[in-house]
């Protein structure tokens, strides 16, 4: 019962409710108990020869009125303290994706997707099934069962209802033992299905992928798998589970044999009368629900438990700390100094000795072989990650000490594998800027080149483009991305290797709009196609994650080095592509 401890910031906001819920229940208990007594006073008036069918009629009415009211009751009940319990699963999932959206990109290395889906999905769903249905069994087995075992003392043999009771403390022992051993196989379980989402996200995300190397048995096969080690798990936290329910009906089964031996025996004493033992035996019989859901309220308080717990790991993470700076201007030098930088996942120097002024109406180009840093230095400046050996400034401000929303607000960004949301294409371009008009989302994919392709589809802008994008190809993938970053309004344009899947002539046409149309302050852009930053004011060459060349483009074209070996490369590739066609 520690997840009630846990959740205590919730029940005293609800306490009203919940109070109400209280008091409506043990109405209800009341009313349960009028049944067996206007029985008791039926037997007793049948066999005694003293009952008239007026007399009878308003008894049975009497039965049937309690039961309806006890009905209605019921539905209220479970209205208010239902309604209270999907509340929590709101505020739950509310500070669950608050908490995801503020955390660092490493917490998004180090964790699955599939596992924090099912604790978003399933934990929550336990946890609420724990405050409504478990709070409802509980204070319903408790308020009947105190209500039954007081009237079966007091209105009818006190010393009976004892000897009957003897088989209960047998009980709680063993459903506390169990209980024990129910909330590590809840624990192993809830990670085994956690386990058994992830491969089921990760499939479904690669499908395509699988499907082109032919790999979908042995998928299929790893799937089974995963699937057999999350029924394991399952079943042996039934196999305990199925063990509480043997030891409630044994205990009630001896009880009932207990009650009848002790009731015969006061009978023929004279003590209690045989409508009192029919009535006793009804009110036993009231007594089997208050155990089984004793019993049942165990079993899912400590679900609800193991789910709380499982949240509460991510609720109490330390998230990406926030500057508290606003920024004095949109327009700025953007000033990087990096002694070294490395992943906190491992101590591997990616960058080091960077140092770089960006200045007001600059066009950036960078450049290198794969893995030489260019991707992780545009990762700091967009503040995915701190610089702790070294900083990054803007208006000679630290980019830590920056509100993040104020300076990401300044920021366009294209990655080299970008991301599309399964809707409409005027929604993924205009994602950044929700308000825009339809003239500005064309504006936009006209100058990223893409318009002529959106018109072609059948539904135009309002043609929804599937799971990621997959009825997109490569290019226009990311023409859209490029689309959607123009439509943001910026001062900063950041594009990561986003023409790697365009042609050469609308690569040239998208830059030429881009530097024609649109005022950015600052251009940085990351490319392995060196014909892209011929007109950048500064070009920085990369390697081994150090600038080991920087000049213009006629600089570099002169210097001995990587960028003069590889541009000639390509010109030549290019030359010869074009003496072929």
């Amino acid at each position: 019962m520690k997840l009630f401890l846990k959740l205590s910031w919730f029940f005293k906001r609800e306490w009203k409710k919940y109070i109400l819920s209280i008091l409506l229940l043990i109405i209800i208990s009341i009313l349960k108990l009028i049944s067996p007594w206007l029985v008791g006073i039926i037997v007793d008036n049948v066999i005694n020869l003293r009952s008239t069918t007026k007399g009878l009629l308003i008894l049975i009415c009497g039965i049937i009125s309690s039961s309806i009211l006890v009905y209605y009751l019921r539905y209220i009940w479970r209205i208010i303290l239902f309604g209270s319990a999907y509340r929590l699963a709101l505020d739950l999932r509310d500070q669950f994706y608050l908490i995801l959206s503020k955390q660092k990109k490493i917490f998004y290395l180090k964790n699955k997707t599939g596992d924090l889906i099912t604790r978003a999905i399933n934990d929550v769903d336990k946890i609420v099934y724990a405050v409504g249905e478990g709070v409802l069994t509980l204070v319903d087995s408790l308020v009947l069962g105190f209500s039954v075992m007081l009237i079966m003392s007091i209105k009818i043999n006190m010393y009976l209802a004892f000897f009957s009771l003897i088989p209960m403390p047998f009980m709680v022992l063993c459903i506390n033992g169990f209980g024990k051993k129910l909330y590590y196989s809840f624990c192993i379980a809830q990670n085994a299905f956690s386990q058994l989402n992830s491969v089921i996200h990760e499939n479904l995300k690669n499908i395509r992928t699988i499907k082109s190397f032919g790999s979908e048995k042995y998928q299929f096969n790893f799937f089974i798998s995963s699937i057999k080690k999350s029924h394991i798990k399952n079943i042996h936290s039934s196999k305990i589970d199925a063990k509480f329910d043997p030891v409630i009906y044994l205990s009630v089964g001896l009880s009932n044999l207990l009650a009848v031996s002790g009731g015969i025996y006061l009978i023929h004493k004279n003590i209690i009368t045989i409508g009192e033992l029919t009535s006793f035996i009804m009110y036993l019989g009231l007594m089997i629900w208050p155990m089984l859901a004793f019993a049942w309220t165990f079993n899912i308080v400590e679900r609800g438990n193991v789910a709380y717990n499982r949240i509460y790991t991510y609720l109490n993470t330390e998230t990406f700390t926030d500057g508290k700076i606003s920024l004095p201007s949109r327009k700025g030098n953007i000033l990087i100094s990096i002694n070294k930088f490395f992943y906190p996942t491992n101590n591997q120097i990616i960058l080091k000795n960077i140092k770089i002024n960006i200045k007001p109406k600059s066009y950036v180009g960078l450049c290198g072989p794969t893995g030489s840093g260019k991707s992780t230095l545009i990762s700091l400046i967009l503040r995915n990650f701190d610089v702790y050996e070294g900083k990054i400034l803007f208006h000679n401000l630290p980019l830590n000490s920056i509100i993040l929303d104020e300076w990401r607000s300044l920021i366009s960004f294209v990655d080299q594998a970008p991301f599309l949301f399964s809707d409409s294409i005027k929604n993924n371009i205009c994602l950044g800027y929700p308000n825009a008009t339809h003239n500005q989302i064309e504006c936009a994919a006209k100058l990223a080149c893409i318009h002529k392709d959106i018109i072609s589809f059948p539904k135009s802008y309002h043609t929804k483009i599937g799971d990621q994008g997959v009825m997109l190809s490569g290019g226009q993938k990311q023409r859209i991305a490029i689309a959607r970053a123009l439509l943001f309004p910026s001062e900063i344009l950041i594009l990561d290797d986003a023409f790697s899947s365009v042609d050469n002539y609308t690569r040239y046409n998208i830059i030429k709009n881009i530097k024609k149309i649109k005022n950015y302050q600052i251009l940085i852009i990351s490319t392995h196609q060196l014909s892209l930053l011929k007109e950048a004011s500064e070009i920085l060459v990369l390697q081994n994650g150090m600038i080991k060349q920087r000049g213009s483009h006629n600089m570099l074209v002169k210097e001995k080095g990587w960028y003069s070996k590889m541009y000639k490369y390509q010109k030549f590739k290019y030359s010869n592509t074009l003496n072929k066609n």
